[in-house]
């Protein structure tokens, strides 16, 4: 396959579109930015028929648009199924960026001496999921496509998906395929490729906890009213004890217990401590008891507070007790964990523990299921047959501690096994200011991904002929 040829010919090609899609701000969160949506998935259409797709759709749905594209060369050989997403965060909060989100620049750091594109969405996910695309163009222009290959790119992963459930029961012939291929996730480092194995769920919720029927003068009701900050704070605080185990009843009933011998394989993965505290600015970790840092945020389940907000935060001071406050918490889950029956745990234990002063409510946003993938199939012996091609070496299976809650959408709609073959690195801000997205690891992608086409087919066809 004359891969590297096509890429160095075409490179500054392949970072020129990038950089136009990174610059349309299709943010789904907000519903200002729907016509700069539509715009994108428009913009994902004309780029997939330009690489060489056959058929391609905007295909409408309850929410954002989905665009499907495919190139069906033989009914008779295994087809891929790519999937990403085109939208972004929202790129708040602005006065952190070193440069505007929407208007892409490209730096050198440290660690991408050859420059990485800085914009939202570089990495998480349109320049992950661009690859695709060029890695599509290249096996076409060479004549080296060794399977049909399908495309479903939705807008509103960064919210939940929404929509997509309501599109896999709608087009389960339509999508039917032999292995879901997705680059929204990383790996361990450029000399260290690795294969995601684990996601954790997810459970994301508000809550709001109300006392007076407006904002109280507190020189004349403090003291007497319950104050909704102070309570919301003490019952936030209540949810871990001084293990930082979460003190939900019944949240841990249904953990995947890892035995000793997984634990073991798990550190085996390069990680050095203090690289990591000094590259997130922080002078010690934290986290549950009885685990290392990397056990924390792949193989156990956590709740945080993503936002909290009441009362005065204006310049000046104005002394009041707030009628509301409020806060957003979500909850990675590991597998076996429902999303849905701990959101029902979490309503009903913030509940409980609220004094009468005050009334709550809690507003389930959305969730997902963990998953885990086998390392004896075919699809990861392919995936770990393309890093050896490209890299030199076998790929590191790791865990991740982020959430794609589709991935069990998918097998329980299409009855497919998810490969997810990220190019991404911890340290490209993804959700933060100053995302960016190395084009070594861009290029490295495109260079890749062909490689999988490859070994899977001949798998595939020597597993079921």
């Amino acid at each position: 396959m004359n891969i590297k040829n096509y890429i160095e010919k075409n490179q500054q090609r392949f970072i020129d579109e990038l950089v136009e899609l990174l610059k349309i701000p299709s943010v789904s969160a907000d519903p200002n930015f729907k016509k700069e949506v539509l715009m994108t998935a428009d913009a994902v259409k004309i780029n997939l028929e330009a690489a060489g797709c056959d058929k391609v759709e905007i295909c409408e749905t309850p929410g954002n648009p989905i665009v499907y594209g495919e190139k069906i060369i033989d009914e008779s050989l295994p087809t891929v199924l790519v999937y990403g997403h085109y939208d972004v965060q929202p790129p708040d909060p602005l006065e952190l960026w070193n440069s505007p989100p929407f208007d892409p620049v490209i730096e050198k750091t440290e660690i991408h001496p050859e420059g990485a594109i800085f914009a939202r969405g570089a990495c998480d996910d349109k320049g992950q999921m661009y690859m695709h695309v060029k890695a599509l163009e290249i096996m076409i222009q060479n004549d080296e496509l060794p399977c049909n290959v399908k495309f479903m790119i939705e807008g509103e992963e960064e919210v939940g998906s929404v929509s997509l459930e309501w599109f896999l029961e709608h087009n389960q012939e339509k999508l039917a395929n032999d292995v879901i291929l997705i680059s929204d996730t990383g790996m361990i480092s450029k000399e260290v490729p690795s294969i995601t194995t684990g996601l954790r769920g997810l459970s994301y919720v508000e809550v709001e906890v109300e006392s007076p029927n407006r904002d109280l003068h507190s020189g004349l009701y403090g003291g007497a009213v319950a104050n909704p900050i102070n309570i919301l704070s003490k019952m936030i605080a209540s949810l871990h004890d001084d293990n930082n185990h979460i003190t939900i009843p019944g949240f841990y009933d249904k953990v995947e217990v890892l035995s000793e011998l997984e634990r073991e394989k798990m550190a085996e993965a390069p990680f050095d401590l203090e690289d990591y505290k000094n590259h997130i600015g922080i002078t010690d970790v934290h986290g549950e008891k009885g685990y290392s840092t990397n056990e924390r945020n792949s193989i156990r389940p956590t709740l945080d507070v993503n936002g909290i907000w009441g009362g005065y935060i204006g310049e000046g001071a104005k002394t009041v007790i707030p009628s509301k406050a409020f806060a957003k918490i979500s909850m990675r889950l590991v597998p076996n964990q429902d999303w849905r029956e701990i959101t029902d745990l979490f309503k009903t234990h913030f509940e409980s523990i609220a004094p009468k002063s005050v009334k709550v409510k809690v507003t389930p946003h959305h969730g997902g299921q963990g998953y885990v993938t086998p390392i004896d199939s075919i699809e990861y012996k392919a995936a770990d047959l393309a890093f050896h091609d490209v890299f030199g070496k076998a790929a590191v299976p790791q865990r991740s501690g982020g959430s794609i809650p589709i991935v069990s959408l998918f097998e329980k709609y299409l009855q497919s096994k998810t490969v997810l073959m990220g190019f991404g690195l911890n340290s490209d801000a993804i959700h933060s200011p100053n995302e960016h997205f190395g084009i070594w690891n861009y290029l490295k992608g495109i260079e890749t991904i062909p490689y999988f086409y490859k070994h899977f087919t001949k798998l595939y066809l020597e597993t079921n002929h």
